[in-house]
């Protein structure tokens, strides 16, 4: 079997300094968040928890949108559509209106996520489609125990959650200043 290959087109010295100006803007963004992360972590949790609700009201929007606009979509569908576009609207109009209240429900929520995740995980340990085994009932026991910690210390557990966020986001950035290309000689 023959592979033609052919030559690499150079990369010009604007595409280098444009991917260099991202990387370095990016970075400096993530330096910012995990500073603010780590310094005010209040600020960073009530911020998450605004942005979550605006995250709800664009979603129940764009549902509705959708019941409304598509035109092969069946009437129940349509209805469904709907109704839960003005549900999930409502929850973030709540989110907006209680930013501490829905950090909980987001810790509650990401608690649900980790149990059902870890029963999962305990359930293929016993089936055996896990191997080794011990790795499913390992990780599945550990989930479980996440997301109980999450229904028992919610806040604590979310302010756990950004403050190793925060100090990842740092490494991430210092480490991607670190090792940017070169920049190009004129």
């Amino acid at each position: 079997m023959t592979t033609s290959s052919s030559p690499t087109p150079p990369v010009s010295i604007a595409t280098i300094t444009l991917h260099r100006g991202q990387l370095i803007v990016v970075s400096i963004i993530g330096l910012v968040l995990g500073v603010i992360g780590l310094f005010l972590p209040n600020v960073a949790l009530i911020a998450i928890a605004i942005v979550f609700g605006i995250y709800l009201i664009a979603s129940g929007i764009f549902r509705i949108n959708t019941a409304l606009l598509v035109p092969r979509l069946s009437v129940g569908a349509r209805w469904v559509t709907g109704i839960l576009g003005v549900l999930i609207v409502v929850a973030g109009v709540i989110c907006l209106s209680d930013p501490f209240g829905s950090l909980i429900v987001l810790a509650f929520v990401i608690g649900i996520g980790w149990i059902a995740e870890g029963l999962s995980d305990v359930m293929a340990a016993i089936q055996g489609s896990v191997h080794p085994r011990w790795f499913g009932w390992l990780s599945g026991i550990l989930a479980v125990l996440a997301g109980i910690t999450m229904f028992v210390l919610p806040y604590f557990s979310l302010a756990t959650f950004l403050f190793i966020g925060s100090i990842l986001l740092i490494v991430v950035a210092v480490s991607t200043l670190l090792t940017l290309p070169r920049a190009a000689r004129a």
